[in-house]
């Protein structure tokens, strides 16, 4: 009988065969690194296709001579004028429902307000579909024998509750995102409008300047600039285009951000100083919140600290001196019989 000679093995592993795993995922991670850095997408490519079919849009609306036809500005899709007829003939769609739907997905970045109906009509779908999937599930299959009654309906009622508020909460992270991503750009922002206007730069001018300088570092913040530039352009009230921009950001610094805009159209006030004034007021504010995570962290820290990092800090101090007490009364030592 032959026997093969096996690699050398640390704690009943064999060495060579765990190397050459570990150097064939290294070989894949860097494949995968130089793959990434070769395809680089432009983030602000999708946006600015959305872009120029809002400026398309609103040149239409300008185009246009009748009010009716200026009405059909909106994006429509067959999709959602059959959804929106079904939700009509249930009598479950109610306008003021639909406005706060549609506040909601341009909060998140999403233009078409027509998906306000289809997000209206998941809520009411899903429940009804994950209910009945989890009827099926807990009830009549034997996938849980062990569940039971309780933990059974506990089951079911967990899916109808992520059924009704799963859009609701996919459109809240989406918006939360968003928000904190202009949230972090809009000092910078600011400061090139400030440099903007010093130059002499009109309003829309110096968006659009600061959209294409930012866009790369913050996407979403030169999104919503860049579309307040062409709404600036092309709408009758530069007020409207500023408001737009507090509908679709939910930030109180934008809300400023807008009113001191609208003050300035109105009044004549110089913009350069108000907007310095602002920029140095959100960078306060920035470092402030920045302050008050740095003084959180030590009592975020206590419960690690307690269950992880302390006990193995006692484990080494006393783990030698305990195994001597140990082994002096186990009566092991070198002058037992």
């Amino acid at each position: 009988m032959i026997q093969q000679n096996s690699g050398p093995t640390l704690l009943g592993v064999d060495v060579i065969l765990v190397g050459s795993v570990l150097a064939g995922i290294a070989a894949l991670a860097v494949v995968f690194a130089v793959y990434a850095a070769l395809t680089v997408k432009d983030p602000m490519a999708k946006r600015v296709k959305s872009l120029n079919a809002r400026r398309d849009e609103l040149k239409a609306g300008i185009v246009k001579a009748t009010a009716k036809k200026r009405t059909s500005l909106v994006r429509r899709t067959d999709t959602t004028d059959k959804v929106k007829d079904t939700l009509q003939g249930m009598k479950v769609l109610q306008d003021s429902q639909v406005k706060i739907i549609e506040q909601k997905l341009a909060q998140a970045g999403y233009r078409n307000k027509e998906w306000a109906v289809v997000v209206i009509f998941a809520r009411m779908i899903l429940p009804i579909v994950l209910g009945f999937l989890g009827v099926m599930l807990f009830y009549w299959s034997d996938t849980f024998p062990e569940w039971g009654s309780m933990k059974r309906f506990g089951g079911f009622a967990a899916l109808v509750i992520a059924g009704y508020k799963g859009p609701e909460l996919f459109l809240k992270n989406k918006s939360n995102k968003r928000t904190d991503s202009v949230r972090k750009g809009l000092p910078d922002a600011l400061d090139l409008l400030v440099i903007c206007a010093e130059a002499g730069l009109t309003v829309d001018t110096a968006f659009n300047r600061v959209a294409k300088e930012l866009g790369r570092a913050y996407p979403e913040l030169g999104d919503e600039f860049a579309l307040t530039a062409i709404e600036l352009s092309f709408l009758s009230e530069r007020r409207q285009a500023f408001e737009n921009l507090a509908y679709r950001v939910n930030l109180e610094a934008v809300k400023g951000v807008v009113t001191t805009m609208i003050q300035t159209e109105r009044y004549g006030t110089p913009l350069s100083s108000a907007l310095r004034v602002l920029s140095a007021e959100f960078r306060n504010e920035r470092m402030m919140r920045a302050e008050e995570k740095a003084a959180r962290l030590p009592a975020i820290m206590t419960v690690p600290l307690i269950l992880f990092i302390l006990p193995v800090l006692f484990i080494v101090i006393l783990g030698p001196a305990a195994c001597s007490i140990a082994d002096a009364f186990g009566g092991d030592g070198p002058g037992s019989n």
